[in-house]
């Protein structure tokens, strides 16, 4: 399943894709929006640290694995989501990021819960 923006999260039996369908499976229903939203801190003693990686220049690593683990979670939180509503696969999925205040990092997953099935 290598279609363009189709990916598998954590859950392989969860079809995820940026597009509106999948090309091998039919979209029987629509059963809403599904989200998951993660709100994170860095903390102050790795915030300090990366405030220093930062001055140097380049990547920042701290700051990029705690972006990675917020969607991973966030995506996690939206097929929860999704299920719980009765979908089986998302579609249109996107991540959003925002800041509250100077250390908070809001992340959400978001997109259409849909029941799909086999083309017929």
């Amino acid at each position: 399943m290598s279609e363009p923006g189709f990916q598998v999260a954590s859950d392989p039996s969860f079809p995820i894709t940026t597009a509106f369908e999948f090309p091998d499976w039919k979209i029987e229903r629509h059963v809403g929006m599904a989200f998951g939203l993660v709100v994170r801190s860095m903390g102050a003693a790795k915030g300090f640290t990366a405030g220093f990686r930062a001055l140097a220049g380049g990547e920042v690593t701290q700051y990029t694995r705690l972006l990675e683990d917020s969607r991973r979670h966030a995506l996690d939180r939206m097929i929860e989501n999704a299920r719980l509503q009765g979908a089986n696969a998302v579609i249109a999925f996107r991540f959003d990021s925002s800041e509250i205040g100077q250390t908070l990092t809001e992340i959400v997953a978001y997109g259409t819960g849909v029941v799909i099935g086999p083309r017929t």
